[in-house]
């Protein structure tokens, strides 16, 4: 069913009832910062499974979304001072970080080989969604190999009834992906530029490489 969150009143039943459906393993999709997403619980195995079959069959490991920068402490084992030192400049907001997580979560997030890339959007919606069902898996709302939806309708388009909530939040204002860093190796390492440039980077991270390795 698909909510417009613009509504007040479609919004606060909306919310509940993605809340509601991650909770039971169903699938959701939701707006954020970048591009709407579809998401499921990052602990529940056959709902991260759902999820890469809704959108095709991808083998890549989703990202993990969180609501709060203090849900981070719960996913690692350790956390560079590059990574607290990014996510207290850009989080929540269009940057991803790839660190390694607790070997102790009950997790099966993909052959991801104890990694976990983490993001925490600037979406009021996803975070309202966020802080109530903990970390989900969430990739981007569309068919493998298709456009990303830039509006919950075009998400419903391609995904149908694979998904049992939709949030629409109106069209994305800067559909432009996140930026990606590596922080697994002793220098962070630029994987993709996306919303955040390599120069404001290195205003906080000032040895970051960047993907050639410059």
């Amino acid at each position: 069913m698909l909510y417009d969150c613009r509504s007040p009143a479609d919004r606060d039943r909306g919310v509940a009832a993605a809340i509601e459906a991650v909770k039971n393993g169903e699938l959701v999709v939701l707006p954020t910062d970048t591009v709407y997403g579809i998401g499921a619980d990052a602990f529940t195995p056959y709902a991260v499974k759902a999820l890469s079959d809704a959108r095709g069959g991808s083998q890549q490991a989703p990202p993990v979304l969180i609501g709060s920068r203090h849900t981070l402490d719960g996913l690692v084992f350790s956390l560079p001072k590059a990574a607290r030192d990014l996510v207290e400049a850009f989080w929540p907001g269009a940057l991803t970080i790839v660190v390694e997580h607790s070997p102790s979560l009950a997790w099966d997030l993909g052959d991801a080989s104890g990694t976990v890339a983490v993001r925490m959007p600037l979406h009021p919606v996803a975070l309202e969604v966020l802080r109530e069902t903990g970390p989900m898996a969430v990739a981007s709302a569309n068919k493998v190999g298709q456009p990303a939806a830039l509006t919950a309708e075009q998400a419903r388009d391609q995904l149908s009834y694979s998904v049992r909530v939709y949030l629409e939040a109106g069209a994305c204002p800067d559909p432009v992906p996140s930026t990606i860093v590596d922080l697994t190796a002793e220098v962070p390492r630029l994987l993709r530029v996306g919303a955040i440039d390599l120069d404001q980077l290195r205003e906080v991270a000032p040895d970051i490489l960047d993907e050639r390795g410059a």
